[in-house]
């Protein structure tokens, strides 16, 4: 397979994951369930919207347990499948670009801004922090009275 048609399953998959997420996860899923219906041997769309809905509930279990393999497994499971249909049907790579970039363009794809830290004010005894989304609570546990060994 075409390492081109393996990251646009990779990308597609990822996407998709992500859009699980978001509250315009019910047009995303029509959609892809129609993609998917419109290849070979995919099955009806109401069935592929109940996969769909199943790798969501997966999803939101897991991200609920901060299980990083879980959400892990539900973007390889459909990676994979992915993978199968462009190695099937190379021709459905236009479709399934021209899907990912409505659903989620390329500029909101997996692009980091650049980032400048600056830390000043003397010596820092605490946990430092860069992020650019954090999801969940987030616990530090530091040493009483002093900063960290080492």
């Amino acid at each position: 397979m075409e390492a081109e048609l393996v990251a646009l399953a990779a990308t597609g998959a990822t996407t998709l994951v992500q859009q699980m997420a978001t509250d315009g996860w019910a047009g995303v899923r029509r959609r892809m369930a129609a993609f998917l219906a419109r290849r070979r041997g995919a099955g009806d769309e109401a069935a592929l919207e109940g996969e769909l809905d199943d790798s969501r509930a997966d999803l939101v279990v897991a991200q609920e347990e901060d299980d990083q393999d879980g959400v892990a497994g539900v973007t390889a499971a459909w990676r994979l499948r992915l993978r199968r249909l462009l190695s099937e049907d190379p021709a459905a790579a236009a479709e399934l670009r021209a899907l990912l970039d409505e659903v989620a363009p390329e500029a909101d794809r997996g692009t980091v801004p650049e980032v400048h830290n600056t830390i000043s004010g003397g010596v820092q005894h605490g946990a430092v922090i860069q992020a650019g989304v954090v999801s969940g609570g987030l616990t530090f546990h530091a040493p009483p009275g002093g900063p960290f060994p080492g």
